[in-house]
């Protein structure tokens, strides 16, 4: 790896002491269990961290990384394994937390929001992953979305476009409930009132 160039998408000191503890914790609890047995690791978590935000950023395959950055498998390798562990989640939860107490917040919210967006997709996706949205005539992808109030992702699935709101809606409210069992009420359009309002397994929920 030559030396680093420095790009826009790179972590600030800032930024990096926010998640360094997260990453740090989870390399070491993979030693513990023994799963990175061997020579110590050749790269930084940070400079991993900012190969995938480069990547995240610009939309390049794993392959184009520059070579300032560590060897584009190394960087794939540790990327699925973080989205495998649940670390990616881990950090939204984390910086979440952070901004809505910045905000004058209580850090876990106590409401949220739901929609959704159908989308094209490209001629390489299966047919078996596309639907047609009967109602905006779109043949695709829909994918549904759970924030807080101040727009902060909670959760997100994606789904058929041909999948209704309420079907999806039904999972989207068990995901927000098990994560955030604070919450009680939801904002929702049309196509989830009917999920928010009979949930007979949250008796307390309130769709608005």
């Amino acid at each position: 790896m030559t030396a680093h160039s420095g790009y826009p998408s790179d972590l600030s000191d800032e930024r990096w002491q926010l998640i360094e503890p997260v990453l740090t914790a989870w390399r070491a609890e993979r030693r513990g269990r023994g799963l990175d047995i061997g020579r110590p690791p050749e790269h930084d978590l940070r400079a991993l961290m900012n190969a995938i935000l480069y990547v995240d950023r610009t939309g390049v395959p794993w392959r184009y990384l520059p070579h300032d950055f560590p060897p584009w498998p190394t960087t794939y390798h540790y990327f699925a394994c973080w989205q495998q562990d649940g670390v990616f989640t881990q950090l939204t939860g984390l910086l979440r937390h952070l901004v809505r107490e910045a905000e004058g917040r209580d850090g876990e919210p106590s409401a949220s929001v739901l929609d959704s967006q159908t989308i094209k997709t490209s001629a390489n996706v299966p047919l078996a992953d596309q639907g047609t949205d009967a109602g905006k005539r779109i043949i695709g992808r829909k994918r549904h979305l759970g924030c807080d109030t101040l727009g902060l992702l909670l959760t997100v699935l994606v789904t058929a476009a041909s999948v209704s709101d309420t079907a999806a809606g039904v999972t989207l409210l068990s995901r927000i409930a098990a994560a955030h069992p604070r919450i009680r009420k939801a904002w929702v359009d049309a196509g989830y009132r009917t999920t928010a309002r009979h949930r007979p397994s949250h008796p307390n929920w309130r769709g608005t």
